[in-house]
């Protein structure tokens, strides 16, 4: 039997223009779609604010993942939860009270997602397994999209997995994700997959992500 893959496209990359169109296009064969949101102080980029990312979060036909990568997320995190996310990700980098933040994310009804810059260690975190839905392993730099799959990070992936166990936590990358990568990224532990510049630059924005998904569903366990 495949193993469960999850793709989540980024917006990042679609045309902000016509958003709705953007996301029709991919709406029948993504998993969730994936919002990045960057205050261009934790990262130097701006994407949107929180009326912006609360108009799609409650116009979107996908669920809802929401990649915070801002300051203060203590605070912000939570609101994200409650306009509607399936799933809101905070960044250890950016929250000085993790365990507090993820339990204030479930108390809303939203799944909890806790990522790393690759500077960062994931196995450092291990004690907050029981709050997380999803680790996420940065294979980029976070703050702009396009950028190119860092492939030092594979050794970080597969101790992630090895960290995760049987538990039932989704393990996601989120940088440079695309046909040439996605298997490697697979076979060290990922399951869950965030893909911008590949879906969205392609001719065919769904036939990528089915394309994608096979890839990954080829990988031997």
């Amino acid at each position: 039997m495949s193993r469960e893959i999850r793709i989540t496209p980024s917006i990042l990359n679609a045309n902000f223009d016509d958003l709705s169109a953007e996301i029709g296009r991919i709406a029948e064969v993504s998993d969730l779609l994936h919002l990045d949101v960057m205050d261009n102080l934790f990262v130097p980029n701006f994407t949107f604010d929180f009326e912006s990312a609360s108009k799609i979060i409650r116009e979107s036909v996908l669920p809802v993942d929401a990649h915070l990568m801002v300051l203060d997320a203590d605070r912000i995190a939570p609101q994200y939860a409650e306009v509607g996310c399936m799933s809101v990700t905070l960044h250890v980098e950016a929250t000085e009270d993790i365990a507090g933040t993820l339990k204030a994310i479930r108390r809303e009804g939203a799944r909890t997602g806790l990522a790393v810059k690759p500077g960062t260690e994931i196995t450092d975190y291990e004690e907050f397994s029981d709050l997380v839905d999803m680790y996420l392993i940065m294979t980029v730099e976070p703050g702009f999209g396009g950028q190119s799959f860092m492939s030092d990070m594979l050794p970080k992936i597969a101790r992630a997995r090895k960290m995760i166990g049987t538990r039932p936590i989704w393990l996601q990358v989120d940088g440079g994700i695309s046909v040439d990568t996605i298997e490697i990224a697979t076979a060290a532990g990922a399951d869950t997959f965030v893909a911008g510049s590949a879906v969205f630059k392609a001719p065919d924005p769904a036939q990528m992500i089915t394309k994608l998904r096979a890839l990954a569903q080829s990988v031997p366990e």
